[in-house]
């Protein structure tokens, strides 16, 4: 899945949610870790087995936290998963045409939530000058 100009996190989505969730914004953040790694195996378990209606709830899930975060494009990509997961369930037909988007969806998460930890992670040090050269 491609997304506009490769940008994973809206800068100002996430800036509205750090200011919102205040001092829970790091305990939020790894919920979201926990729970989004727990949405994306059940989404590729359901994948596996062929079943639609399992889609639909960790990828509802995940879409809606992802968007707490800003992170637009896992949203909309667990957005299109879960609308197809639906139209899979009420027609009674196999999840198969949303393979790829399933297979897209982990190396997405894991990209997402490190640009989230390392612009949100106070420990990582952003000292200015570059590879190899002594901050002073």
């Amino acid at each position: 899945m491609s997304f506009e100009g490769g940008i994973l996190v809206d800068r100002d989505a996430l800036a509205r949610a750090r200011h919102e969730l205040g001092a829970g914004f790091v305990r939020i953040l790894g919920y979201f870790r926990e729970d989004g790694t727990k949405s994306v195996t059940a989404i590729e378990e359901a994948m596996r087995k062929g079943n639609a209606a399992a889609l639909v709830i960790p990828a509802h899930t995940l879409k809606g936290e992802a968007r707490q975060f800003g992170a637009d494009p896992l949203a909309a990509l667990a957005e299109k998963i879960e609308d197809h997961a639906r139209g899979c369930v009420e027609r009674h037909d196999s999840p198969e045409d949303a393979i790829e988007d399933v297979v897209a969806l982990r190396p997405l998460f894991f990209q997402t939530l490190a640009v989230l930890e390392r612009d949100t992670t106070p420990l990582v040090a952003r000292r200015p000058g570059g590879f190899g050269r002594r901050a002073g």
